[in-house]
């Protein structure tokens, strides 16, 4: 009942669903990559386009009032959707991993002065991160003369809270982590890690791309510095993102984009930074992509995120019983909307091929987590993951569609 439910109240908003592949219907399940958009958050865009469009805050003239008006307005909604309270700052870029990339320079550049990063220093990540959240620290390190410590996941692919107890030291000044693996859906115990790091002094990184989506605590009381996320993996916009956190850890940062609109005063042989959020905005934003984010938080908060996340839940425990029931099949340790697997005798790329002729879409390969894969001694998987409008014939679908596969490729 609750599928049907969900099919007349939701799947309908996504015109996008509707259109064969392959002469096939559609089976989208590669949400983890990129989610389809609702027509309320394209409708968003539209409006502002045609109605609005202009360059924010410098100009006098009545639509650069209005562009600026919608911006900010933007800003707030996504603000209180995170549960940001006084204490925090909401910045736009333009991807979880644009908003990874500014936190890492800006707390290991010295053009500002001391930067907080500094030789000797050390900075921890996991193995399980997204390399987005891998590689800027890498660099930062590099840049700094810090060491990179990493936080390796136990067997299953789980991580421990002791393990992180023990890497924790008086020279430790970051601690980046992700709320959940996009690699197999697993959730770290992240509330709890940020808390031990906070204790030893260091700043905190939420990668929280795969969790906007659902139901987290909020800012105001997660306790993480610094939140990334990106608008197409929440039914908004590709080209937009989010940085948000403490407004003092966030002043912290030198500006990586240098440029109009995050400057207060400029001469030959100086400048003047404006204050946040502009300073960490620089060039012309994309505002319509805020304006969609926007609206795209409002689908989420209306429809519950908290039902969604029973929703998903329901559609992966589906999927986990139905593909551990193939032979050969191997579903990995995780959770959330994700469900990654390796098959006996069938690449993931022959897989995903297969699927994709029956209209089954998925994602295949190392999903940017080449580490963990090392870590877990595998090779690339097949991952689907799951989203609002996904329903158990979609889930039937897939595993049928798998079991075609190894038919044809064993």
């Amino acid at each position: 009942m609750g599928d049907r439910l969900m099919l007349q109240g939701v799947r309908a908003d996504f015109t996008g669903l509707e259109r064969p592949v392959h002469g096939r219907r559609l089976v989208y399940l590669d949400n983890a990559a990129s989610s389809q958009m609702p027509r309320q958050v394209m409708q968003a865009m539209q409006d502002f386009e045609l109605d609005r469009r202009a360059n924010i805050h410098r100009g006098v003239h009545a639509r650069s009032q209005q562009a600026t008006d919608a911006y900010e307005a933007a800003r707030a909604t996504l603000a209180a959707y995170l549960g940001a309270d006084a204490t925090h700052e909401l910045v736009f870029g333009s991807s979880t991993t644009d908003a990874l990339n500014q936190v890492a320079f800006g707390l290991s550049d010295d053009t500002d002065g001391q930067p907080w990063l500094r030789p000797g220093d050390e900075i921890i990540v996991t193995a399980l991160e997204h390399h987005a959240n891998l590689l800027p620290w890498r660099r930062a390190a590099r840049r700094s003369g810090a060491h990179l410590r990493v936080l390796m996941p136990q067997r299953d692919g789980t991580l421990a809270t002791a393990a992180l107890a023990e890497l924790l030291g008086p020279r430790t000044r970051v601690l980046a982590l992700t709320a959940c693996a996009n690699a197999t859906g697993y959730r770290p115990p992240y509330e709890a890690m940020m808390a031990l790091a906070h204790q030893a002094g260091a700043l905190t990184v939420l990668d929280a791309a795969q969790a906007a989506a659902h139901e987290m605590a909020p800012l105001r009381v997660l306790g993480c510095d610094f939140l990334a996320l990106s608008g197409h993996k929440m039914h908004g916009p590709m080209g937009i993102g989010v940085l948000a956190g403490r407004r003092e850890a966030l002043e912290r940062l030198t500006p990586l984009r240098v440029g109009g609109d995050m400057v207060e005063q400029v001469g030959l042989d100086d400048v003047r930074w404006a204050p946040l959020p502009a300073r960490l905005e620089g060039g012309t934003p994309n505002v319509a992509g805020a304006v969609g984010l926007a609206a795209a938080a409002g689908y989420l908060q209306a429809h519950g995120r908290a039902a969604l996340d029973a929703h998903v839940a329901a559609l992966r425990a589906q999927a986990v019983a139905g593909l551990t029931a193939l032979p050969g099949v191997r579903v990995l340790e995780g959770g959330g909307a994700i469900v990654a697997f390796v098959a006996e005798g069938a690449h993931p790329h022959d897989i995903g091929t297969v699927l994709d002729g029956a209209g089954v879409a998925v994602r295949t390969g190392f999903h940017c987590a080449q580490p963990l894969h090392d870590h877990l001694g595998l090779g690339p998987t097949t991952r689907a993951s799951f989203a609002l409008y996904n329903t158990a014939d979609d889930v039937a679908a897939l595993v049928e569609g798998v079991a075609q596969a190894l038919e044809m490729l064993r």
